[in-house]
């Protein structure tokens, strides 16, 4: 508000001084200036009556000369002054249309509205910078889960755009540099509502900064950055950022996951799109017996070849400019891969798997259709780099499609919606691969062939009264009897607790005779409708008796009366 109001005075001040100089002008001749009365008596105007005249003279009103008929002299300084009047006021107005024109000034009015609607906001949020494609596809995912977020973003354009996207909550969006620390308070960062700082541009440094400046403001704040550098992640981490999302890291550990446990991974896959009611993906199992060929070594190349060699698999590099980007122990074959010739000297003949995974679209398009002739048999994974080429890297049918910003965007509405989802991977890993198979047919019987909903639970006041209410009275209540039908208690639900944690201790698929304790939390899926007959157990208490004990309780005197007292 005090640079509005700034604004408006350093642009106003000349008509203002105009128009106060005309004025005080005016009001002192027509003072001075005598008139005369009908019966011929001198008499002079006081302050009050001048200024009331010139302010309705000026805008050319015209109530008449008060109190009596002027006479020329006076006539003739209220034409001078009439014509100086009218030009002042047109000199004010047309500055102040040049005012409400001027981009600072729209600017500064669209900050104050949007951090007043921010200041005024009683439930949480996520304040997200940067709206480009990771940052777009995140406030997406959580706007869909029924989530709150509050937008920084320093493109006009991308700011103005997220008005179009349909979103199904409505998201403010401040246009600005989040790497400065007003533009953040400005967005709520220090409002007790403000949730996590997700930072998610384009820039290794202004997340940086924006990690820093956030962690400095409020140290006590939740705070997510993408980076793709390791100089990058190790700065964040000195300033204690909780969450640092690498794309390409994070693809490969995937694809690792794929090539030990392709269950596990298949898994990965169903319950990170969990809630979105999508067909679920079909198993991939990517094959280890021959060499792979990498096209490109950038960033995404080497977080591939570490992972790859780590495996024991054989890897074959293809480089067009190794002296930009380095080149593994092993060398590199020189080329984009576009080239049938330097596919063959890298042995795609002879490959299993080839990475498409250069930073162009369009070439990574063309090495796969040029791979696919030479070898059929290959298994393909390809990188995409902009959203809008989804439909034409759809088209090439690879097995595995790595996208940017898709990554990032899950693993962080993961990090910041279910973070129990993301301590049950990391559990799940130290096991094998049978262990992941036998729990995702358990899944698919359940659920069909949709992904299933997911939901984290916390037994309190809040989420299960009705389970804290007996829990206070002594009564013992087990996880598998939270899993019955309400309707027909001899029924199980189709659900599944996939892990549950009590302080710091964590257990995977809990049995169903494990006590429920208070303050319990647990990580559940299944079909919408099973979670909601779930919730009527931790809520209404005469419904929980009846799946523990199989009798019904009745609570009104009417029922009681009917039906006897149980």
């Amino acid at each position: 508000m005090s640079n509005i109001v700034f604004l408006i005075f350093r642009r106003m001040r000349r008509p203002l001084i105009t128009l106060v100089i005309v004025y005080a002008i005016a009001v002192l001749g027509l003072v001075l200036i005598p008139g005369q009365t009908e019966s011929g008596d001198t008499w002079h105007m006081d302050i009050f009556h001048a200024f009331y005249f010139v302010s309705y003279m000026s805008t050319t009103i015209g109530f008449g000369e008060i109190p009596h008929a002027f006479t020329p002299a006076q006539r003739l300084w209220v034409t001078f002054t009439l014509y100086a009047s009218v030009i002042a006021w047109l000199y004010a107005i047309g500055n102040i249309f040049s005012l409400l024109q001027d981009k600072t000034f729209q600017r500064a009015l669209a900050e104050s509205r949007i951090a007043r609607h921010i200041k005024s906001l009683r439930e949480p949020f996520y304040l997200i910078c940067g709206y480009g494609e990771t940052g777009a596809a995140l406030v997406r995912g959580l706007t869909d889960a029924g989530r709150h977020a509050v937008v920084i973003e320093i493109d006009e354009f991308r700011s103005n755009l997220i008005k179009l996207d349909g979103l199904r909550e409505h998201v403010p969006v401040l246009h600005g540099d989040a790497r400065k620390p007003r533009y953040l308070r400005l967005a709520g960062l220090e409002h007790p509502q403000c949730l996590a700082v997700v930072a998610v541009t384009n820039d290794n440094d202004a997340n940086l900064k924006i990690a820093i400046t956030s962690k400095l403001l409020h140290p006590r704040i939740n705070v997510i950055c993408r980076a793709d550098s390791h100089d990058v992640e190790k700065n964040m981490a000195s300033f204690g950022t909780n969450h640092i999302v690498d794309p390409y890291d994070t693809f490969a550990l995937y694809l690792a996951t794929a090539l030990n446990m392709p269950c596990l991974y298949l898994m990965q896959n169903w319950l990170f799109s969990a809630g979105g009611n999508q067909v679920l993906s079909e198993p991939v199992y990517p094959p280890r017996d021959k060499r792979w060929v990498i096209c490109g070594y950038g960033r995404f190349g080497k977080a591939l070849h570490k992972r790859l060699v780590e495996q024991g698999v054989e890897v074959v590099v293809i480089e067009a400019e190794p002296e930009k980007t380095g080149e593994p122990r092993d060398g590199v074959v020189r080329g984009r891969g576009t080239e049938a010739d330097t596919l063959v000297e890298a042995g795609v003949e002879r490959a299993c798997g080839l990475i498409a995974g250069t930073d162009n679209d369009a070439n990574n398009l063309s090495i796969v259709v040029t791979a696919r002739e030479l070898n059929p048999d290959l298994f393909l994974v390809v990188r995409q780099n902009h959203s809008g080429n989804r439909s034409i890297i759809d088209a090439v049918n690879a097995d595995i499609v790595m996208h940017p910003s898709k990554i990032i965007a899950d693993k962080i509405r993961v990090l910041l919606g279910m973070p129990m989802l993301h301590e049950f991977f990391t559990l799940a890993k130290q096991l094998d691969n049978e262990w992941a198979c036998e729990l995702i047919s358990r899944i698919s019987a359940l659920i069909g062939g949709h992904t299933p909903r997911l939901e984290q639970i916390r037994i309190d006041a809040q989420q299960a009264p009705a389970v804290v209410s007996m829990l206070d009275r002594g009564e013992a209540v087990r996880y598998g009897e939270l899993q019955r039908d309400p309707w027909q208690r001899e029924n199980p639900l189709q659900c599944i607790v996939l892990m549950l944690r009590h302080n710091d201790k964590q257990v995977l698929l809990p049995l169903d005779d494990t006590l429920v304790r208070e303050d319990d939390r647990f990580l559940v899926c299944g079909p919408s409708s099973n979670l909601t007959r779930l919730y009527w157990n931790l809520q209404q208490e005469n419904v929980l008796r009846y799946v523990c004990t199989g009798r019904v309780h009745y609570q009104s005197w009417l029922w009681k009366s009917l039906f006897g007292r149980d």
